[in-house]
């Protein structure tokens, strides 16, 4: 949905989204490494279980969801290479409209999970707990979308997820989202905490997020001149927690400026 190439294509009128599809895989600390090579639809392969995307593929096979991973980072071109496995404690049925006439949607498919990584390419071992989410729209992301802020936190028992849209339209409502899930297969809304303002990135992106009590910044992940990605510690449902958290600003990522920038990040292979 960020390809710089599929938006260039729907002005033209000729846009295949099957032909503008990429896997993301963003490894931080020591050894760093951002891929994210977009491929046309030639190399692309849809099963009912299965999708395949140049020579990295992902499958469901009943129990779990492996990623099997083979792609060139940028800007140094090495590669990544390796196995993530994800594994729902409790797959979620629960799907959601982000905007009020229901053109966008939001699924938490395992709000719940264990991951295991096994990388050999950089040599990397990792198992804890995990998240996996799907976003779908009839509709460009911008032109419903000005920003947003999605943030999901482990709790003792499940996790808490929070999502906040600010929508083009005025008229249209859409209320925040606060959920708990109990790792069990239960979901219950909760009321979201207020919304505390977060120190802006190198990039000057805004950014903020809901806590009981007082929340910080432990790292910035991503830093982005449209997208941000932290690492906070705050207070939900009376337990201090820490939260993956994003910050989107979709009026930055439709500007001329920063889709001249994304190719750097986001090569393309016919």
């Amino acid at each position: 949905m960020f390809s710089p190439y599929y938006a260039w294509a729907r002005r033209g009128g000729n846009a295949e989204p099957l032909d503008h599809c990429a896997l993301n895989v963003a490894l931080y600390g020591p050894g760093s490494r951002w891929t994210m090579t977009e491929r046309g639809r030639r190399s692309v392969h849809a099963e009912r279980d299965a999708l395949a995307i140049g020579p990295s593929s992902l499958r469901w096979d009943g129990a779990g969801l492996t990623i099997a991973i083979d792609e060139i980072a940028v800007p140094l071109p090495v590669r990544v290479r390796g196995r993530v496995r994800v594994m729902p404690s409790a797959p979620s049925g629960l799907a959601l409209a982000l905007d009020g006439r229901g053109r966008h949607r939001w699924w938490p498919l395992a709000p719940c999970a264990r991951v295991e990584v096994a990388l050999d390419r950089p040599r990397l071992r990792w198992s804890g707990g995990g998240y996996l989410d799907a976003n779908a729209g009839d509709e460009p992301l911008e032109a419903a979308f000005s920003r947003w802020t999605w943030s999901r936190a482990a709790l003792r028992e499940g996790a808490a997820v929070l999502y906040d849209v600010a929508l083009r339209d005025r008229a249209e409502a859409a209320a925040p989202i606060a959920l708990r899930f109990d790792g069990r297969g239960g979901v219950q809304a909760f009321a979201p905490p207020p919304m505390a303002a977060l120190p802006p990135t190198l990039w000057r992106m805004r950014r903020e997020a809901r806590s009981e009590n007082a929340v910080g910044v432990e790292r910035t992940l991503e830093d982005a001149p449209f997208y941000a990605r932290s690492q906070l510690t705050a207070e939900l449902l009376g337990e201090r927690v820490t939260a993956m958290h994003e910050s989107l600003s979709l009026d930055r990522f439709r500007s001329p400026w920063v889709q001249a920038m994304l190719p750097f990040r986001m090569p393309r292979r016919a």
